[in-house]
């Protein structure tokens, strides 16, 4: 399976010149990589062991998509989702969901203000850069297409006002695969809307020696700087959104999803929203690896955080004992990658 790396130097570099946040140079290859490394190495000096996690939420929050953790409780999400925004001196808001949680309760509402007697509009916990909602599957439909609204569109609609949320804007949602009982599962089509679906697992014994050493005395989290502000992450979103896709690679990820609706085992295949999940994903990695053009690795080493919850396997292979990882995998070495050579022509 491929894994988020790091290469080498940049194959070519654009043309610089001064001007950006905090007095940076305007972004180049080489720039975008030391600036992701930066806050990948940052984030990962509280989130112990989780390296390819890491790198994966950060290339989600600068391919401005969202990332749904399907995990057991206490493997670092939370500390996840305040270590990125804490690396990036952004804000961070947080939604404990729970079936009584009305919309407002996310997205804000108007509170009459007695003394200027008219209503005014309190924003809710989404106003932030980045959002943790945990256990979003125990949230009614109805306050969970409130926030998947407010994903899709970065913006509030109230009293006829729409009101725009910060940006970047970055949700990290969590699911508990146990404790099922009175939990509302999204549905495929807001499954959808999340750019990512991955998992934290639990870590392995030398790392977690080291987060409980790191923790013994005070939380390692307190004491977390930042490395970049806000205007040079959207810098650095802005950058990647121009990065270059050969019509080859293009072609490839297009296959790729076009035979997840081949492929007889899944009763869903992928829709065109993962094609551009593909493209934007792999844009990021490969700014992140210093390169101005995007390989067919950089595909594949996005291709099952993008494509496991955007598919559904037939109830008559799930009996036989077909996994979606399987079948995602099946598609990976059935769909011929184009050379490198023509992967980065021109």
């Amino acid at each position: 399976m491929s894994t988020i790396r790091t290469r080498s130097a940049p194959r070519k570099r654009k043309a610089e010149s001064t001007n950006g946040s905090r007095g940076r140079k305007a972004l180049g290859p080489k720039e975008f990589k030391i600036l992701f490394d930066e806050l990948a190495d940052n984030v990962e000096s509280v989130v112990r062991g989780k390296g390819d996690v890491v790198r994966l939420a950060l290339v989600a929050i600068l391919a401005e998509g969202h990332v749904l953790f399907e995990d057991v409780p206490g493997t670092g999400k939370t500390v996840l989702a305040r270590s990125i925004a804490q690396s990036m001196n952004a804000s961070l808001g947080r939604i404990q969901c729970t079936p009584d949680m009305l919309p407002g309760d996310i997205t804000g509402s108007s509170i009459y203000n007695q003394r200027e007697m008219k209503f005014e509009f309190q924003p809710g916990p989404v106003f932030a850069n980045v959002l943790l909602a945990d256990e979003i599957n125990r949230a009614t439909p109805k306050t969970q297409s409130a926030l998947l609204e407010a994903m899709a569109e970065r913006r509030v609609s109230a009293d006829g006002v729409t009101y725009n949320l910060p940006r970047p804007f970055l949700v990290l949602a969590t699911q508990n695969p146990v404790e099922q009982a009175g939990t509302f599962p999204l549905p495929e089509a807001q499954l959808d809307r999340f750019l990512f679906r991955l998992s934290m697992g639990y870590m392995q014994p030398e790392a977690e020696l080291d987060v409980v050493l790191a923790n013994s005395k005070q939380l390692a989290i307190e004491s977390l700087g930042a490395v970049a502000d806000v205007q040079t992450v959207q810098q650095m979103i802005d950058y990647a959104a121009d990065i270059e896709i050969s019509p080859e690679v293009g072609r490839y990820i297009v296959d790729l999803v076009g035979a997840t609706r081949a492929e007889p085992a899944l009763a869903l295949g992928a829709s065109p929203r993962a094609s551009i999940a593909l493209v934007r994903a792999s844009r990021v990695l490969a700014a992140s690896d210093g390169r101005e053009d995007v390989y067919p690795d950089d595909v594949l080493a996005v291709l099952a955080p993008v494509l496991n919850h955007r598919v559904v396997v037939h109830p008559d292979f799930l009996i036989r004992g077909e996994t979606v990882e399987a079948v995602v995998e099946r598609v990976r070495t059935a769909v011929k990658p184009p050379s490198r050579s023509k992967a980065t022509a021109g």
